[in-house]
């Protein structure tokens, strides 16, 4: 089983916050990888909320090709965080030639396009470098997207922390996902690296999807961009939440109706029946099988943890109002929230979304026997 690890702030904080809580539970992990997802972020950042930034991995030849295709695009590069490996590389890392975080300018041609079509900008630029570079492996991207950066690297979590000196102010943020990789894979793989993200949007999952044919078919058969790839049998997870509430229009309390819908016989009393009866119809091969703990962030700064309904991997929530944390077991809040009050810490069952919202004041759990908050 992978570990998962999540934090979120009222003030910014270190991601070695997070690794170091991943270390506690390294015997979930076996070193073959380690990914973070960044957002709401501080430092220089702060500044900088609307501008993409994008996050990656290249060779010198990629960055030579990346400054040519952004120029060519219109972007003007605003800031360039320097990711500089120092000490011993970690075991199992391979030596790169350079960790991207750059901030850029959007074209002026965007200046008067809405949010959504620059968001699509966003992410088909994203998915034109991540094609450059398949074939060579010179260009890696992780994300392109305002106030978001990514990281991913093959190797022990606490040892890749401290080779890229994640312990600094620079790139402190409130927003934190951790993922400590155990390779279920035949070769390991950087997209295959939790966490992953589509327009503002971040899952990781501690599981195995046994539905992973079906939901990866049904989902690139919609012809979204940005439904590709699936390297992990998990990336599909953040997907189907991108699409319950960017192609749905529906709640997120809706998500869970979709990946493990009620049964029939739990359905007949629901206030909603007719509605979930035709949901779960609909999205049927969106039904996934576990067992699996998903973590993730929405666009508005919310976190939250699911379970399937196998309930078969841990998870607890737990912190006190302006930092609350998601793990995926109780060694790791314990370290990164000691003085929490502990009487307070959730375990979501099978039915449950535990939701922190962007103002960090509590725990709210929604249950799928609920009403759902539908739009008109």
């Amino acid at each position: 089983m992978c570990r998962l690890f999540a934090l979120t702030s009222s003030e910014p904080v270190s991601p070695m916050d997070a690794i170091r809580a991943l270390d506690v539970m390294r015997e979930g992990h076996d070193g073959s990888g380690v990914g973070l997802y960044l957002s709401d972020l501080g430092g220089p950042f702060e500044s900088m909320k609307g501008c993409p930034i994008l996050s990656g991995i290249f060779t010198d030849a990629g960055v030579e090709r990346l400054d040519a295709f952004m120029g060519a695009k219109g972007f003007t590069l605003k800031h360039d965080l320097a990711l500089t490996p120092k000490g011993p590389m970690p075991t199992w890392t391979p030596r790169r030639d350079r960790y991207i975080v750059r901030t850029y300018d959007i074209p002026a041609a965007w200046n008067d396009l809405s949010e959504e079509e620059k968001g699509l900008g966003y992410l088909k630029t994203r998915l034109e470098l991540k094609h450059m570079g398949l074939a060579d492996e010179s260009i890696t991207v992780f994300s392109f997207w305002p106030d978001t950066v990514m990281i991913k690297e093959i190797g022990d979590p606490l040892q890749v922390g401290e080779y890229l000196s994640l312990d600094r102010p620079e790139i402190m943020s409130r927003l934190i996902l951790a993922q400590g990789r155990q390779n279920t894979n035949y070769a390991i793989n950087l997209y295959a690296c939790h966490p992953f993200f589509v327009e503002g949007i971040s899952t990781m999952t501690n599981g195995e999807n046994t539905a992973f044919i079906p939901i990866r078919d049904y989902l690139a058969a919609q012809g979204i961009p940005g439904y590709e790839g699936y390297n992990s049998d998990s990336e599909v997870f953040t997907h189907i939440l991108h699409y319950t509430i960017n192609k749905l229009g529906l709640p997120f309390e809706a998500y869970k109706h979709i990946i493990t819908p009620l049964k029939d016989h739990e359905m007949s009393a629901h206030p909603d029946k007719e509605f979930l009866s035709k949901l779960k119809q609909i999205c049927r091969r969106l039904i996934i099988d576990g067992p699996n703990c998903v973590i993730g962030c929405l666009p508005d700064r919310s976190m939250f943890m699911v379970q399937d309904s196998k309930k078969l991997r841990p998870g607890v929530v737990g912190g006190r109002p302006g930092l609350y944390a998601f793990s995926s077991e109780i060694c790791g809040l314990d370290l990164a929230i000691p003085d929490r009050d502990k009487s307070q810490d959730f375990q979501p069952m099978h039915l449950d979304s535990a939701i922190v919202g962007p103002d960090r004041q509590e725990i709210k759990v929604c249950r799928q026997t609920q009403p759902l908050a539908l739009p008109n």
